[in-house]
């Protein structure tokens, strides 16, 4: 069983780059391009966002990110390599995201995933996200399904 360490990174990395490029490669045969909502690294680094690697004896396999906006959180770019799924690497992250976002104050944190991504709803379903309507810039989108968590406080 591999070690699974979740640590804050810079999306800019080269290892990194490259993971997020096959999220991007992996979105794109899933979804048109209008229902992409795909961040680059480059404006993950630019807005202040949080980045999550997930490595797996040492090896990055997944990601997310923090986007935060006073109480509202949004998590963007969440992505686990194929080969690394299965290994509970998307519940580690998600676990690192919800953590950080309570203990910035972080009230509700919101996404946006696709129909075709299965694994993804059943472990936001799992994980206590429920379905909303759009938010923030996005609209109506068949594609599309928005999601929300509250977020207790972090207990001091």
């Amino acid at each position: 069983m591999a070690v699974i360490e979740i640590n804050e990174e810079s999306p800019v990395r080269g290892e990194i780059k490259r993971l997020i490029a096959e999220a991007d490669a992996y979105a794109t045969s899933l979804y048109p391009p209008d229902s992409n909502h795909l961040v680059s690294a480059e404006d993950l680094v630019a807005q202040g966002v949080r980045f999550f690697v997930a490595r797996a004896d040492g090896v990055a396999v997944g990601c997310a990110a923090l986007r935060r906006d006073g109480t509202e959180g949004e998590l963007k770019r969440m992505f686990v390599l194929e080969r690394a799924r299965g290994m509970g690497v998307g519940r580690a992250i998600l676990q690192a995201v919800e953590a950080a976002a309570r203990a910035d104050g972080v009230q509700v944190l919101r996404l946006e995933t696709g129909v075709r991504n299965v694994e993804a709803l059943g472990l936001y379903r799992r994980s206590g996200y429920a379905e909303r309507g759009p938010f923030a810039a996005y609209g109506a989108d068949p594609v599309s399904i928005y999601m929300e968590k509250p977020l207790p406080p972090a207990s001091r």
